[in-house]
């Protein structure tokens, strides 16, 4: 079986940050010699050049800024000229006079050619009023703005962001008061924020202007992006024959759940794995049988000698879907990873028996390559976490997880977070509400314990698998529209998303994550 490794060789990360991290890395890039008025200079144009290229056709009918006190207004100002140099007519309301100095001396260099004062019907109107530094609602002017912003979209107007929308919490997604971008456009990194409120960004377009590797930050987050994913992923050799591409067993399906166990076998096939063996209860073999006829079927082993035979055989191990958890369930875990050291990959209730014992499962995994999948509740249960503080410190719980099992995490949610045992962390955002289905899971189990067993490396693994699930699901439900779609159509989709990839990002655009139907 090839291999391979993680970081994919020459692909630039795209960090994910809060906004604390975002202003760290700000501040780095100031002093390491560039100067604060030229990376806003930089964000205004590389923002100018997205709008150019979107609303070109709407452009006519010119733009409405509504600029901040801030630097935020400061990027506002700057597009504001820049808009101005290409004939565009473009108004400017000054929300408060600018207080920092780089918003001064930018509304400065755009007052020669800004000639619009009133621009009420405009088709495109820019959000510059806050940046990533604002937190709670906005208040007082600021918040009038932002209802008027709400308006002129509620009347057909584009509203592009700037950053963030003005009243969403860059860090926490948070936002009481705000109006919806149709896009947004941010400089250097993603927001946390932005992923864990995609229905409030719109389309989000991540541009370079010149930071450079975050520093000083703490721990980072880095986008999955289809290009790392295909660097990422090892190639299957022409020659391959069943056995050089992989042999999964598959342990779950308890009596009534034998479904679970047929999407992550089926979804594994359409992976790349060579040969499938999925271990039910004997009530479930019929169903299993009849549904994956490429797979072979057993029943779970009832001696150690029966988990050992099956692990010579095996090269990779799923442990968990539909497996149930009655009393017999932990014994199956545990007498399966005392079977053999090769990958494995532990989801739903293989991870549901050891509620609140993360540290005995990590014992159990003894330091084998291994994945945990986990939804939020499932993640909660082990770390002995609510789910609603899981939602909210995804980012740090996935990390502490992978920390006391010595597993890779992958905490599925939007965004998904995998966690690697290194202390590295990477964030996939694609996919639909298509996935918001009973199953899903299941699917992605598939998917994820395929790639551990070919690249023996649990943190690009669950990357690259959340990225597929998630892009299957776009191509199965590409109106975004979720009515119609099923799993059935994710799991066909997969073909493509092996072989369609989204294009590569054109300079200064770094990412971009389309909206998908969640447009308000």
């Amino acid at each position: 079986m090839n291999e391979t490794s993680s970081p994919a060789g020459g692909i630039t990360p795209v960090p994910v940050l809060s906004a604390a991290q975002s202003a760290t890395a700000d501040a780095a890039a100031i002093a390491a010699g560039t100067p604060s008025l030229e990376l806003m200079e930089r964000a205004g144009a590389a923002a100018t050049s997205i709008i150019l290229a979107r609303y070109r056709r709407l452009l006519a009918g010119g733009v409405r800024i509504l600029a901040g006190p801030g630097n935020n207004g400061g990027d506002g100002w700057v597009v504001a000229r820049l808009l101005a140099q290409q004939g565009v007519a473009v108004a400017v309301e000054s929300i408060g006079d600018p207080r920092t100095a780089e918003a001064q001396a930018m509304r400065d260099r755009a007052a020669g050619c800004i000639t619009s004062d009133r621009l009420d019907g405009a088709p495109v109107i820019v959000d510059a009023l806050l940046g990533t530094g604002s937190r709670g609602q906005p208040r007082g002017a600021i918040a009038n703005a932002v209802q008027t912003l709400d308006s002129a979209r509620r009347a057909g107007a584009r509203i592009v962001a700037l950053d963030v929308p003005t009243g969403l919490d860059a860090t926490t997604g948070e936002a009481s008061l705000v109006a919806p971008a149709e896009c947004t456009i941010t400089f250097g990194s993603v927001k946390r924020g932005h992923l864990l409120a995609r229905h409030l960004t719109g389309d989000l377009v991540v541009v370079d202007i010149g930071l450079g590797e975050p520093v000083g930050t703490g721990v980072l987050a880095e986008l999955v992006t289809a290009e790392w994913v295909r660097s990422a992923v090892p190639a299957i050799s022409p020659n391959a024959h069943k056995g050089t591409r992989g042999k999964l067993a598959i342990v779950g399906g308890a009596e009534g759940m034998a479904g679970a166990c047929i999407l992550a076998a089926r979804s594994a096939l359409r992976s790349g794995i060579g040969m499938v063996r999925v271990l039910v209860q004997p009530a479930s073999l019929q169903a299993v049988q009849a549904a994956v006829p490429a797979a072979l079927a057993g029943a779970w082993p009832d001696s150690d000698d029966e988990a050992s035979e099956l692990m010579m055989w095996a090269d990779g191990l799923l442990i968990g879907p539909g497996l149930g958890t009655n009393s017999g369930a932990r014994k199956v875990v545990e007498r399966m990873l005392a079977a053999g050291q090769c990958p494995v990959a532990l989801d739903a209730d293989a991870l549901n028996v050891f509620a609140g014992e993360a540290g005995a499962l990590g014992s159990w995994l003894g330091g084998r390559v291994a994945l945990l999948t986990p939804h939020p509740a499932e993640a909660g249960r082990l770390a002995e976490a609510s789910t609603a503080e899981v939602l909210a410190r995804r980012f740090e719980i996935a990390g502490e997880l992978a920390e006391k099992t010595r597993a890779g995490v992958l905490l599925k949610g939007v965004p998904t977070v995998i966690a690697g045992v290194d202390g590295r962390t990477m964030v996939s955002a694609r996919g639909t509400a298509a996935l918001a289905t009973g199953g899903s899971g299941d699917v992605l189990a598939g998917i994820a314990a395929t790639l551990l067993l070919q690249m023996r490396d649990a943190l690009p693994a669950g990357a690259c698998a959340a990225f597929v699930h998630g892009r299957a699901a776009e191509l199965a439900d590409s109106s975004g529209t979720v009515r119609g779609v099923d799993l059935d159509d994710v799991i066909t989709s997969l073909g493509a998303a092996w072989r369609e990839w989204p294009p590569a990002p054109t300079p200064p655009v770094l990412a971009e994550l389309v909206a998908l139907g969640v447009w308000l």
